[in-house]
């Protein structure tokens, strides 16, 4: 299929971060684009205004025309996370359509460019931005479909130069759905392998043999880089066709040295066997976006970028919207929103706070996500959420799924050890952290929590006027 003489592009969950970015695609190159989602946001008007079709109603009357009259020259793309019963969906599906999964067309996309793809349950956002800022802030000729909206370039899409030298491409190797085996890897990054999507694998043994599965499409020759925590879960070889670069905080022939944690930022050395950078400067904060950054010097070394122009990327690098994102840093209040919705997640995040404010008050708002995901990580939900000194827990944030009986958000109060805890619905959040004692106020979750983000900014910058 030559994806550029298709007359039009009609998306279902067009709101989606990974499937708005191919929408952009197709858009910048002269296609139709249309689609659905259920709600409009911040993301779907910004589409809008690009020149996109969008409806908000799930019916065959919202569907432009074109797209209905020519099936041939029509393509549907569709996300799992569309609900079954979609009349979209299913009239799409009966009607002779061309459907195609948000993975495939990116594989089918990124097939004929060097592709490096970042996989893992948590990081891979983050550190495909940073790789893909760090090689066009050096020069490199890149292209990037990220799962988040990047500070520096406000859109989770980088356009190559199609004039150029060869162009590579960053893409997150989504592991939903086992998504990422639809890719074409030519250098492979895991920053993580953890127990996720049971809804989708069914065990811990699933998932890991899906990660071995999108690591063995690696070529002869091409470049593993791994962090060592995920080498040693899924028991890699190192005697493969491919090479293999393990990495991590204080393990690995990649490592981070020196770390000082500081309010906005983080500096530490990168060691490797073969280079060493002393003392750079990391402005999106946290132990383990350090790691992330591990892989990412990694392969702009491999690239050919020179240690200054390293360091310069990494200290311009302004990280990715709702990654350990700081709305407010001031002497008596301080407020973070982050993306972390597993346990794991959590625990990096939360420990990275504590480190750079160690003084001062931490209180955690988390809003659960899936009610699978609260059932199988409940007890690790509450151990990390534990890190915090106040716990305020919102109602759980169902996205695709059905309410499962005695699933809620209160199941995780017993087990968590905070000296402060309580449940909240959003619509009285506000009005009790106005009457609580805030220092370092951070909100979890990925869910709709992004919502609260804007009134919490208001009213702190409220109270920074009144004082």
């Amino acid at each position: 299929m030559n994806l550029k003489s298709l007359h039009s592009v009609h998306f279902l969950g067009i709101g989606g971060i990974g499937m708005s970015a191919l929408a952009r695609w197709f858009n910048h190159i002269g296609v139709k684009v249309s689609g659905y989602d259920r709600t409009p946001s911040p993301l779907t008007a910004e589409l809008e205004a690009e020149g996109m079709v969008i409806s908000y109603l799930d019916n065959m009357q919202t569907v432009p025309d074109k797209v209905l009259q020519d099936s041939k020259n029509s393509l549907i793309v569709w996300t799992p996370a569309i609900p079954k019963d979609s009349v979209q969906l299913n009239y799409f599906k009966d009607h002779g359509f061309r459907l195609k999964k948000r993975a495939e067309v990116l594989g089918m996309i990124t097939s004929g460019m060097r592709t490096i793809a970042v996989a893992g349950t948590h990081g891979k956002t983050t550190t495909s931005s940073m790789i893909a800022h760090l090689l066009k802030s050096g020069g490199k000729n890149i292209a990037a479909f990220l799962g988040g909206l990047t500070q520096n370039y406000n859109s989770n899409l980088i356009l190559h130069d199609e004039e150029g030298d060869q162009a590579s491409v960053v893409v997150e190797a989504d592991e939903f759905d086992r998504s990422f085996l639809h890719l074409y890897p030519d250098v492979a990054v895991v920053t993580s392998a953890d127990p996720d999507h049971l809804d989708i694998y069914g065990d811990d043994t699933n998932m890991m043999e899906g990660f071995r599965a999108f690591i063995s499409l690696l070529p002869n020759g091409g470049n593993l880089y791994i962090h060592y925590k995920a080498f040693e879960k899924l028991g890699i070889s190192e005697a493969k066709p491919w090479k293999t670069i393990i990495y991590g905080k204080d393990k690995g022939e990649v490592r981070a040295e020196n770390i000082v944690a500081m309010p906005g930022a983080f500096h530490f050395d990168y060691v490797s066997s073969e280079a060493k950078i002393e003392d750079l400067e990391l402005k999106m904060p946290g132990f383990h976006n350090v790691e992330n950054a591990l892989a990412a010097i990694s392969i702009a070394l491999d690239y050919g970028l020179t240690k200054s122009e390293i360091r310069k990327g990494l200290s311009s690098f302004k990280g990715v919207k709702r990654r350990f994102e700081i709305w407010i840093q001031e002497e008596d209040r301080v407020f973070i929103d982050d993306y972390a919705h597993h346990p794991e997640e959590i625990r990096a995040f939360l420990s990275s706070v504590k480190a750079m404010y160690p003084e001062k008050k931490l209180t955690a708002v988390f809003q659960p996500h899936l009610f699978t995901r609260t059932r199988d990580f409940a007890k690790g939900f509450s151990e990390s959420l534990s890190l915090a000194d106040e716990v305020i827990l919102l109602d759980i944030y169902p996205a695709r799924e059905l309410p499962i009986e005695g699933v809620t958000a209160s199941m995780l109060m017993d087990d968590i050890q905070s000296p402060q805890k309580s449940l909240k619905t959003k619509e009285g959040l506000l009005d009790y952290l106005k009457q609580a004692k805030i220092e370092v106020l951070v909100t979890i979750g990925a869910g709709d929590i992004d919502r609260l983000v804007a009134p919490i900014v208001n009213w702190m910058k409220q109270h920074e006027n009144q004082v």
